[in-house]
C-alpha cells in the first residue's frame, strides 16, 4: 500500500536532501528538488501533501519559490515548510508572511521536524474532511449543487480541449409537493434517498456525476457523452424509478413515484463555461412536466427545428 501523503524536499545540498529523506521515508512518499524551477515543476507534476522548502539556493531562492507557488492555481494551497540557515526573528517573519505555514532552522533536529512534518499533514487531512463533508448532500449522502458547480466547469474545459460532447440532465420528482403533504416530510426525504440511490447506480464511469441541486431537483452530468448514449441513461433511470414503490403512511397501497428529465448536449465552443447549458435542460424539464411528466425532453439546437426533441415516456 503506498504512503497516503507525498512531501517535496527541496534544497540545493544533496546532504540536507539525503538527510530529510532518511528521516522521512518510512512514513512518506518522497520526491526531491535541487532547484527552484525544479521544485516548481514537481510541485505542478506531483502536487505533494506538503513542501519543505530551502530559503538560500542560488538563482532561484526559496522566498521566490513560494511567490510562485502562491501565484499558481494549481499549487497555491500546498503547504510550505521552510527549512533554512536564516533564523533571525525577521527572516522567520518574511517566511512566514510570504504563507509559509512554519520555519525549521538550521541545524536542525531529527525528532522535531518529524513531529512537525507530522502534525502540518494531520491538519492537511482534516481539512479535506471539511472539504470533502462541504460537497455533500446531508440527505442523500451524494454531491451537492456545490460540487456540481465545480465539477462542470472542469469538465467543460476537458471536453473544449478535447472536442467531446458534454451531456447534462435536469431530474424532477414529479408531484412531490402533493407527496409531502399526504405522507410526510420523513416520507418524502425517503424518496429522495432512494432516487438518488437510483441515479447513482445509474452511472457507469467515474467522471459521470449525479448532484442534488436543490429540494427535489437532480442533475446528471455527463462528459464525453453523445446524445444517443445520454438519453439511453436517462431512461433507463426514468424506468427504474418509476418501478418503485413507496409505502406512504396513510396509504392502503404503494404510492407510486415517477419523475420528469430534460436534457440537453453540446460540444463546448468557448473558454468560458455556458451557463446557459442548464437554463436550456431546465427549460426541457418544464416541458415534459407540460406534456404530463414522468418522461424525457431533449433540447434540439438544430437550426429551424422545435427546441425540444422528440419526448420518451411511459
Amino acid at each position: 500500500m503506498n504512503p497516503p501523503f507525498t512531501v517535496l524536499i527541496v534544497d540545493d545540498e544533496k546532504h540536507n536532501r539525503n538527510l530529510l529523506t532518511e528521516l522521512l521515508k518510512v512514513d512518506y512518499r518522497l520526491i526531491v528538488a535541487k532547484n527552484g524551477e525544479q521544485a516548481l515543476q514537481r510541485a505542478r507534476e506531483h502536487r505533494p501533501d506538503l513542501i519543505l522548502l530551502d530559503v538560500l539556493m542560488p538563482e532561484m531562492d526559496g522566498y521566490a519559490v513560494i511567490r510562485a507557488l502562491k501565484h499558481d492555481d494549481d499549487t497555491r494551497d500546498i503547504p510550505v515548510i521552510f527549512v533554512t540557515a536564516l533564523d533571525s526573528v525577521e527572516d522567520e517573519e518574511k517566511g512566514l508572511d510570504l504563507g509559509a505555514v512554519d520555519y525549521i532552522s538550521k541545524p536542525f533536529h531529527p525528532p522535531i521536524v518529524r513531529v512537525r512534518v507530522r502534525n502540518h499533514l494531520q491538519s492537511v487531512q482534516q481539512r479535506r474532511l471539511l472539504e470533502q463533508l462541504a460537497l455533500l448532500d446531508s440527505l442523500t449522502g451524494i454531491p451537492n449543487r456545490r460540487r456540481f458547480n465545480q465539477v462542470f466547469e472542469q469538465e467543460w474545459r476537458r471536453c473544449l480541449r478535447t472536442g467531446s460532447p458534454l451531456s447534462l440532465i435536469v431530474v424532477d420528482v414529479d408531484n412531490f409537493k402533493a407527496f409531502n403533504d399526504n405522507f410526510g416530510h420523513a416520507a418524502g426525504d425517503e424518496v429522495l434517498r432512494r432516487i438518488a440511490m437510483s441515479l447513482q447506480k445509474s452511472l457507469r464511469r467515474p467522471a459521470d456525476l449525479v448532484c442534488r441541486y436543490g429540494g427535489e431537483e437532480f442533475v446528471i452530468l455527463l462528459p464525453g457523452i453523445a446524445m444517443d448514449g445520454a438519453k439511453a441513461l436517462a431512461e433507463a433511470s426514468r424506468f427504474e424509478i418509476e418501478e418503485q414503490y413507496v409505502d406512504g403512511e396513510t396509504s392502503a397501497a404503494p404510492t407510486h413515484v415517477t419523475v420528469s428529465m430534460g436534457g440537453i448536449t453540446r460540444v463546448p465552443n468557448q473558454t468560458t463555461p455556458d451557463l446557459a447549458l442548464f437554463s436550456e435542460a431546465d427549460a426541457s424539464l418544464y416541458e415534459a412536466k407540460r406534456l404530463g411528466r414522468n418522461r424525457i425532453v431533449w433540447a434540439d439546437a438544430a437550426p429551424g427545428k422545435s427546441p425540444f426533441s422528440q419526448q420518451t415516456h411511459a
